[in-house]
């Protein structure tokens, strides 16, 4: 009960301050939405005295450990990898990428709970894959934005300072906090490009917002983001909500994406998660837009983040994806969290 009056009273507190708070300097840079005006006691309200149901997935993967397949992680896969393009999927939106002697990792967050306070938030549904120390050497980490299910404090602390960051504009003062130097973070403004070695990356739009804290809402900017390491192209979607304008515009622009990591999860109610989080639907949608050879599924599964149960994501993936009647294994693949795919470019 303690807690319960206590979590109360933090959300009176966030919804005195976001109430009067400003809009936020890239508040305009969702240009084909109309922004709905709601904070976190919306969201609270919606949550436990809204007519919408809730499913319990801790309960679901209780129940049935199948609906998230987990595998044992191959570490000597990923310490020694491939000469072919590998993915592996650690969770939610967590990807190491490897390829020509690169690992890439996005959006890490490998901690029990995407949230500020460690007693409450969204936990995770299935142990982390590995631990931060089993990891092989990371060359590049890409921050979709700043949620707390993108950007972890725990597991970027157990990174370390050898790391290059790509962020979109703003975080440089966020990194510098937790001790990592300005030289190591990169930031981007959308379309963006930088090379890296044998690695191009540019930062793509998406449809999001940002917020870490009670006064900064929309005052850091949010990306999807383009890789290109010589011949292997991947588009990493970070969080959005769709559009039928930017992700044509980015499929346009880079019209030989090989693999697209676009999100599934956290879309009902669709009243209230529309505008940032994409459903099944949506997802092959972005696939099609993108003109992507493959593409995998992510952010479902890992944290339980809105209404839907997983099984209901499951489903709706599947439906969606027979109505669009979509190559099976090619469009929004469900990996198994610690699965590695070692792809085949050929195809």
């Amino acid at each position: 009960m303690r807690w319960l009056i206590l979590f109360i009273t933090v959300l009176i507190v966030v919804v005195g301050v976001s109430s009067c708070s400003s809009p936020g300097r890239f508040a305009d840079r969702n240009p084909h939405v109309t922004p709905k005006d709601t904070n976190a006691i919306d969201f609270f309200m919606m949550r436990w005295f809204g007519d919408d149901p809730w499913a319990d997935q801790l309960a679901e993967v209780k129940n049935n450990p199948n609906l998230v397949p987990q595998v044992p992680i191959d570490l000597s896969t990923i310490q020694t990898p491939a000469a072919a393009p590998q993915i592996t999927w650690l969770g939610h939106a967590t990807f190491l990428l490897q390829y020509r002697g690169l690992t890439i990792l996005t959006d890490p967050i490998l901690s029990e709970r995407a949230s500020p306070l460690s007693f409450t938030g969204p936990e995770r549904l299935t142990p982390a894959p590995l631990s931060i120390n089993e990891l092989p050497a990371i060359d590049v980490v890409i921050i979709s934005h700043n949620h707390y299910d993108h950007l972890d404090e725990e597991t970027i602390a157990g990174l370390g300072q050898e790391v290059n960051y790509m962020v979109p504009l703003g975080l440089t003062e966020w990194f510098s906090e937790q001790g990592i130097g300005s030289e190591r973070v990169h930031e981007f403004d959308w379309w963006q490009q930088a090379n890296f070695g044998p690695l191009a990356v540019t930062a793509t739009p998406s449809q999001h917002w940002s917020a870490r804290s009670l006064w900064d809402k929309n005052e850091t900017l949010w990306a999807s983001w383009h890789l290109q390491i010589d011949d292997w192209q991947v588009w990493f979607g970070g969080d959005t909500g769709y559009n039928p304008y930017q992700f044509k515009e980015i499929g346009q622009r880079f019209p030989a994406i090989d693999d697209a990591l676009i999100p599934v999860g956290a879309y009902l109610p669709r009243w209230f998660m529309q505008p940032q989080h994409v459903d099944p639907a949506e997802a092959v949608q972005i696939h099609n837009d993108l003109g992507a050879s493959r593409s995998y599924a992510m952010h479902w599964g890992t944290y339980q983040l809105a209404a839907e149960s997983i099984e209901q994501t499951r489903q709706d993936l599947a439906a969606a994806k027979s109505e669009a009647q979509a190559p099976a294994g090619h469009v929004l693949k469900l990996m198994a969290i610690g699965e590695t795919e070692i792809i085949d470019t050929s195809n």
